[in-house]
């Protein structure tokens, strides 16, 4: 995955898609992920963070992100204050080669006015963002023009989809949640409700039959991944944690 230019929040506009993908150079090739025989990558560790690209959103407040200890162990804070911005990392995984994920995060507390089904409350303490390629002629017309358009402003095309893992207030998990603006964005619930507020929670998903799940056919190449916790749509405050993520 190659990554450039800005983002702004997903679903708001192509410019937030496109930089999971965007190449800050022309002249750069995306860094193939090769896993280990036995043991799968490790794409982050709260105690290094170099291969991951602080980024800011165009008239958004930063969320704040920060190395600590967290019920003794290393993690990534992000707190957000009517914020929104990100971590991110280049990849390209071939299709054929899509394993499993492992990740982990903990949460402070639920968003109160959060609904990531809603245009103007769609905010997320976690997410874990990927983002894949594919056939862009079958695009619908207005995601063909949001593609048109984010190519303009940046000179990259619109992702061809775009999966995320999230935590979610009341829907139950497994539950896809479509994004309200462009059908090329789909969050995929892997926690929902207080039960496992200030607990570290561990996941292991299976990207290709996720993205199934989500969108109805086999996917294509990863070209990027990010972390992003954002309150800036319920203008409200909250803190999270991220640790190891990791590809088998």
């Amino acid at each position: 995955m190659v990554f450039a230019g800005s983002w702004v929040r997903a679903g708001l506009s192509g410019l937030f898609l496109l930089s999971l993908m965007a190449c800050t150079g022309l002249d750069k090739l995306p860094a193939e992920v090769v896993s280990m025989p036995g043991q799968g990558p490790l794409l982050f560790s709260p105690k290094d963070t170099a291969e991951w690209e602080s980024v800011a959103l165009p008239a958004k407040l930063r969320t704040a992100f920060k190395l600590e200890k967290r019920d003794q162990r290393p993690a990534l804070q992000a707190h957000a204050q009517s914020s929104a911005s990100m971590k991110r990392q280049r990849l390209n995984v071939p299709a054929d080669r899509l394993g499993r994920l492992q990740f982990e995060w903990q949460i402070e507390g639920l968003i109160a006015q959060a609904d990531m089904a809603e245009r103007d409350s769609e905010d997320s303490p976690v997410r874990l963002i990927l983002a894949f390629e594919g056939d862009r002629s079958r695009f619908s017309a207005k995601n063909a023009a949001l593609s048109d358009l984010t190519e303009a402003l940046t000179g990259e095309p619109l992702p061809y989809a775009t999966l995320m893992y999230v935590w979610c207030n009341q829907r139950p998990e497994g539950t896809v949640i479509v994004n309200p603006r462009t059908d090329r964005v789909r969050k995929l619930v892997v926690e929902s409700g207080p039960q496992h507020v200030k607990q570290w929670r561990q996941y292991q998903r299976d990207i290709r039959a996720d993205y199934e799940k989500a969108f109805g056919e086999p996917p294509g190449a990863l070209l990027g991944m990010a972390i992003m916790t954002d309150t800036d749509n319920t203008r409200s405050a909250v803190r999270a944690w991220y640790g190891d993520i990791r590809l088998d």
